[in-house]
């Protein structure tokens, strides 16, 4: 790892001025035994390597104020005590066997412990403040929610700010503090949010200048549009990121109610107006989004393509909500299962393959800052996670294959998508049919003409004589063109 990072525009680089793209995974240490979730399940160098081996090169790790600013519970309160107290008896025998070494340290030393064992896989963390008193978030009047409240006494939340940027300064795999996570509640207002996250990004950086300072907006953190008037000022700079959040359940009428493009691009103009212009200037840390991997939800279903195909045209920074398959203790339940975790309950099988495969593009950097030696386009395919690419057995056909195996695309400003530097364009051969590749076609721009259409920006499409048809797959994963569905208007019943 090149530590530490900075910013450059909207781009997180390392002290070479190279592109490092977060592609991250929460982990969740805010609940009420505030331990990392899953360690009476397996062995946290396990855990650590298997983060690497889906492909995520971060983790966002939460932790509750009380951590940093309540001295006894920090430090003479061992993970074995906390289980105790809440009568978590199997976590207890769990973790003696998966991690002996762990289980009667102080709580704040099994959290640095967690962050070290990162270290040693060279995964990058974030430290992310989700609450004060530990335990499930979040809701409207929690108490949690904005300065002021029952439980957010400004002061003690930059106190501990500090403290916990001062216990991990010089701590190389420690890149980012995210200073509160969505804020929110009856007493969230723009002029306190300036107030209040300037002094603490400052007090953060004063305590330790090699973190990423990272800010939330307001309403559950899809808000910023108040710094697009009013921007942030600090006495620093090359070190500030905004996030964001985005679910579908942030706007589940618009998903159940509207026609699917319709609404994707309606999501999509809410994520620009509500933080994401400011990839114009600053990086944008995508920080929670997700599904129920179980796939039955529909309006995540609609949701993460649109999402996804959004996260690779913008080659956004992420953290996916979640690692856990499980938990010790949510709101009650022993042991509650989490859908939204890549693993499943048991912590050792990945719960969905094929939406990791969905995440594969983005978990590399695809754009950087300039100069960038190579410009060339990508087909994207967010259903599947899978690029357009030409079919090797016939070159005169496309299909669906891994993207790191697809060749270069031009996009030619009158619309005709050609495979670089080998004259072979995109053509159009009719209705239900595989589209071909040609050198023919080239010249011939009424058959190799595809435009972007609908309010998502997410079909690619050529006129036939009665209907526009647009780029689909079939079975075996040919490229095919087939009348356009969902255009505008009509509400699909399914899409999964």
């Amino acid at each position: 790892m090149a530590y530490p990072l900075s910013t450059n525009s909207r781009w997180i680089i390392d002290d070479k001025g190279q592109r490092v793209k977060l592609a991250c995974v929460n982990w969740p240490s805010h609940l009420q035994p505030v331990v990392a979730e899953g360690l009476s399940k397996q062995r946290v160098d396990d855990l650590a390597k298997k983060i690497v081996a889906m492909g995520f090169n971060c983790v966002r790790l939460t932790w509750p104020l009380d951590l940093a600013t309540n001295e006894t519970l920090a430090n003479n309160v061992t993970v074995r005590q906390s289980f105790q107290s809440l009568g978590l008896h199997d976590d207890i025998s769990g973790f003696q066997t998966k991690n002996p070494s762990m289980i009667d340290l102080p709580l704040i030393e099994a959290y640095k412990n967690v962050v070290a064992k990162l270290g040693n896989q060279n995964v990058m963390v974030i430290l992310d403040n989700h609450v004060t008193k530990p335990g499930w978030c979040c809701g409207y009047n929690d108490g949690n929610g904005f300065f002021g409240d029952t439980f957010f006494d400004p002061a003690s939340w930059i106190a501990g700010l500090t403290k916990i940027a001062t216990i991990f300064n010089g701590v190389s795999n420690v890149v980012g503090m995210s200073l509160r996570n969505e804020l929110r509640g009856p007493k969230q207002n723009v002029d306190d949010w300036f107030k209040y996250m300037q002094q603490g990004a400052e007090a953060v950086h004063e305590a330790n200048h090699n973190v990423l300072v990272i800010l939330s907006g307001l309403s559950f953190d899809t808000d910023l549009s108040f710094v697009r008037s009013r921007p942030v000022n600090l006495t620093f700079t090359g070190k500030l990121v905004f996030e964001i959040h985005r679910y579908s359940f942030t706007n589940t009428n618009t998903w159940s109610s509207k026609n699917p493009n319709d609404a994707c691009g309606e999501i999509l103009k809410s994520i620009d107006d509500g933080g994401g212009f400011n990839l114009r200037n600053f990086p944008v840390f995508l920080s929670e989004f997700g599904i129920d991997l179980r796939g039955e939800n529909v309006n995540d279903n609609r949701y993460i393509g649109c999402l996804l195909g959004w996260m690779a045209e913008k080659d956004v920074d992420w953290s996916i909500w979640t690692l856990q398959g499980s938990y010790y203790l949510r709101e009650g339940v022993v042991g509650m299962s989490e859908y939204y975790g890549v693993l499943d309950s048991d912590w050792v099988r990945v719960r969905s393959r094929s939406f990791m495969q969905r995440l594969s593009l983005i978990q590399s950097p695809l754009q950087g800052p300039d100069p960038q030696p190579k410009v060339y386009n990508l087909v994207f395919h967010p259903l599947t996670g899978l690029c357009m690419l030409q079919n090797v057995l016939d070159p005169t056909k496309v299909i669906l294959g891994l993207c790191n195996e697809s060749q270069p695309w031009s996009y030619t400003p009158d619309n005709t998508l050609t495979l670089k530097d080998k004259s072979l364009c995109l053509e159009n051969t009719g209705p239900n049919v595989p589209v071909k590749l040609s050198e023919s076609s080239c010249s011939s721009p009424s058959l190799s003409k595809w435009q972007t259409i609908s309010a998502s920006n997410m079909l690619l499409a050529a006129k036939s004589t009665n209907n526009s048809l647009c780029l689909d797959v079939d079975e075996d994963n040919n490229i095919m063109a087939s009348n356009c569905k969902c255009v505008n208007g009509e509400v699909a019943r399914v899409i999964r």
